[in-house]
């Protein structure tokens, strides 16, 4: 089978049923008709003499034949859409481009306002689209064009992302203003007494605090747990409850902020994008504005 006889289109049906594993659903993601996907498929698995996906309750399942080009056909469009980008004069003023993020709460509350004032004032056709993808899923997402550029923690591997740090936080502790405990310092004894918030997507378990305290065979009590950050310290401005968290985060609010008693690993950010996009000049200034906020943010 040689390339030049398959029409590059069908690489990307394939690719769009592959990540949706469903025609009909596929077909709306590339503005096309279902019979027009099933057609389209259909040469396909003819050019490469396997069936590509399978029928099933769950869905189109992919054959081994798709697991293992997948990677490739997205690399390869991924390429094929950067070089488009690279071809073109960028100007940040006039430019319409679409970008999509992925991060969590947090940074988005940090980075976002900093962004669009930025965009506002020398990129105002640039929009920006923010999504939280978890850390499992950011290979794939980048690689489909899903996400342009995710900012999490360097705790991403893998061979086909590029990735540059961020920045770097430490964690602290805040009260309110009023808060009965009225000691200017704390020892690891009072803050193992007071009552805490723990910020934690997941149902059940212990974050980096309880881990850490875990290891000095110490727990302390945790009063209310909470999926995102930004309400943590509303909660704790209103309570005696006390919060341990970034102080990027922490400074923003008319409290007080204490030394941890006890020693945790900084927070560190990363950005990750796929190595076909390194060459966007769109998303190299996006990349370059971004980082100078979150370091500005860190300072």
């Amino acid at each position: 089978m040689r390339l030049s006889k398959i029409d590059l289109n069908l690489f990307v049906v394939f690719e769009a049923v592959y990540r949706t594993r469903n025609l009909t659903r596929a077909a709306e993601l590339l503005f096309i008709t279902q019979p027009a996907v099933s057609n389209a498929l259909a040469r396909m698995r003819k050019a490469l003499d396997d069936q590509l996906f399978v029928s099933t309750p769950a869905g189109m399942l992919p054959t081994p034949v798709s697991e293992n080009i997948i990677g490739r056909v997205r690399e390869a469009l991924q390429l094929l859409d950067s070089s488009t980008h690279a071809a073109e004069h960028f100007d940040p003023a006039s430019s319409q481009r679409t970008f999509r993020l992925s991060m969590n709460d947090l940074t988005e509350a940090i980075l976002l306002p900093a962004l669009e004032e930025v965009l506002q004032r020398e990129a105002p056709g640039i929009r920006i689209e923010s999504y939280f993808t978890t850390r499992r899923e950011v290979p794939e997402a980048l690689a489909n064009g899903a996400v342009n550029l995710a900012i999490d923690a360097p705790l991403i591997d893998d061979p086909h992302l590029e990735q540059e740090p961020l920045g770097r936080d430490r964690y602290a502790c805040l009260l309110r203003r009023d808060h009965p405990f009225a000691k200017k310092k704390l020892t690891i004894d009072d803050y193992l007494k007071l009552g805490h918030i723990h910020v934690s997507s997941r149902r059940q378990g212990p974050g980096l605090v309880d881990a850490e305290l875990n290891k000095l065979g110490l727990r302390r009590t945790i009063q209310t747990r909470v999926q995102h950050y930004l309400v943590a310290p509303l909660i704790a401005m209103r309570t005696d409850l006390v919060l341990t968290g970034p102080l990027m985060l922490l400074r923003r609010y008319d409290a007080r902020i204490l030394e941890l008693p006890f020693d945790l690993p900084d927070l560190e950010s990363h950005g990750y994008w796929h190595r076909s996009v390194t060459g966007d000049p769109a998303h190299g200034w996006l990349r370059e504005q971004i980082g100078r906020l979150m370091k500005e943010e860190n300072k």
